[in-house]
């Protein structure tokens, strides 16, 4: 049996793994844990009642936090003429159009998200065996294809969330960091929370939100009672 470290025995100290904690309760927990020299993310996961191998129960769609994530987020938008000037008045990282598909084509991926005018799509099409596997693909349903590029690139920068649930049944995001006080935490779980709940597909049937859970990149994993984590 492998040897448990002393910082990590030392985080799990008082936590009893059966016992499903109100939200509240779990965020002052890993806040008081939080001993890493880096501002550690918060990240919940939910265990849905979804089989995503039919199209009818993929759970998919964005957030916008309403405290932040407290990570800085470089966006790439391929587009043209005043829709280019749009994003970078916007604040935009990266803005272009087939240069830029060029660019990444070649590997060269300097952004965590990108977005796109519809009329870029032909050509950004071509990067789906690139963008496609990292998640980074424009996608309509989640904002990223859009004519109203300044907006959609606010919105990255100010904190939304792309979630597309996992073969397991499993969608989870960092909702946040340690440094953030309490409220902003729980305001951040349950905006996301309700993001989930309200993008239930058609073909899920029976109990949808199974199991949650809350963590922090360096803490331990507990489990919520998910009537918590619901906004009123």
């Amino acid at each position: 049996m492998a040897k448990i470290a002393k910082r990590i025995a030392k985080a799990r100290e008082g936590i009893d793994p059966n016992k499903q904690y109100e939200l509240a309760e779990a965020i002052k927990m890993l806040k008081d844990r939080a001993t890493a020299k880096f501002d550690e993310t918060i990240e919940v996961a939910m265990n849905l009642g979804v089989d995503p191998r039919h199209a009818d129960q993929m759970v998919r769609g964005v957030v916008n936090l309403p405290n932040g994530t407290g990570r800085t987020v470089r966006v790439a938008v391929f587009a043209r003429g005043d829709k280019a000037d749009e994003a970078k008045a916007a604040g935009a990282d990266i803005v272009g159009a087939e240069e830029l598909v060029e660019t990444v084509q070649k590997g060269e991926i300097n952004f965590d998200r990108c977005i796109a005018t519809p009329d870029m799509m032909p050509l950004v099409g071509r990067l789906g065996k690139v963008l496609g596997p990292r998640g980074m693909m424009p996608n309509p349903k989640v904002g990223t294809v859009t004519a109203d590029v300044a907006a959609a690139v606010k919105a990255s920068k100010g904190g939304a969330v792309e979630f597309r649930v996992e073969k397991a049944g499993i969608v989870h995001a960092g909702v946040g960091k340690v440094s953030f006080d309490a409220k902003a935490l729980e305001e951040n779980v349950k905006a996301f929370a309700d993001a989930v709940i309200k993008a239930k597909p058609t073909g899920a049937k029976g109990n949808y939100v199974k199991k949650v859970a809350i963590t922090s990149t360096m803490g331990p994993g507990l489990k919520l009672d998910p009537a918590t984590v619901t906004v009123a």
